[in-house]
């Protein structure tokens, strides 16, 4: 992500048709910042803005991403959620207050009908120049959701930030609607923990 977001290395190095397999669950950026990639189980989705009110979602495997976080997860458990966790800041809270100090990066997922969220894909201008984050987020569009079905992949790490987190977080979160008509990067979430449940690897 540093190498993206300060050094401006936008094109695509890792190929998501030699990653996406059965068990293979990851999230990132489309080369050159052209959109937000999401592999759930093998599939591969890839979201675009088409305007500033809707946003295009197909499944591809002939995408390249700069960066991309996945891992092999075969069985995965339930967690039920405190009613206390009903926005991200709680959700990042309650992972980091359960997950041993010296932990490895995990991926977990949430599915179940969200209150509110907001979700951007980054869009940047074709031929633009990147040398901070506020430059690699040029163009990016912010979508509003409400009262939706969806599932959330996302990855914890104290390790990673600035590599897959932003430098403030422990998460990286990418959400697709239950229909796959919306799709892109997390960034706030309000929900009832009763509407929600929280997977983990087994």
């Amino acid at each position: 992500m540093k190498n993206v977001m300060k050094k401006g290395k936008l094109q695509g190095t890792i190929s998501l048709d030699s990653v996406a397999k059965k068990g293979v669950y990851g999230l990132g950026p489309v080369e050159f910042l052209s959109g937000e990639l999401l592999i759930l189980d093998g599939e591969v989705f890839k979201s675009a803005v088409r305007n500033e009110n809707s946003m295009e979602v197909e499944k591809t495997n002939a995408v390249k991403a700069p960066f991309f976080v996945y891992a092999e997860v075969e069985k995965w458990k339930s967690v039920s959620l405190p009613n206390s966790v009903n926005s991200l800041e709680n959700l990042e809270n309650f992972l980091n207050e359960r997950t041993p100090d010296d932990a490895e990066a995990f991926p977990f997922r949430l599915k179940g009908k969200i209150n509110s969220a907001k979700i951007h894909i980054v869009n940047l201008p074709h031929g633009q120049k990147v040398s901070s984050p506020k430059e690699a987020h040029e163009g990016l569009i912010n979508y509003t959701l409400e009262d939706k079905e969806i599932e959330i992949l996302g990855f914890f790490s104290r390790k990673h930030q600035a590599v897959f987190t932003h430098h403030n977080t422990y998460i990286h979160l990418h959400l697709i609607t239950e229909d796959e008509k919306q799709m892109g990067h997390l960034d706030q979430v309000e929900f009832d923990a009763n509407n929600l449940k929280l997977y983990l690897p087994e």
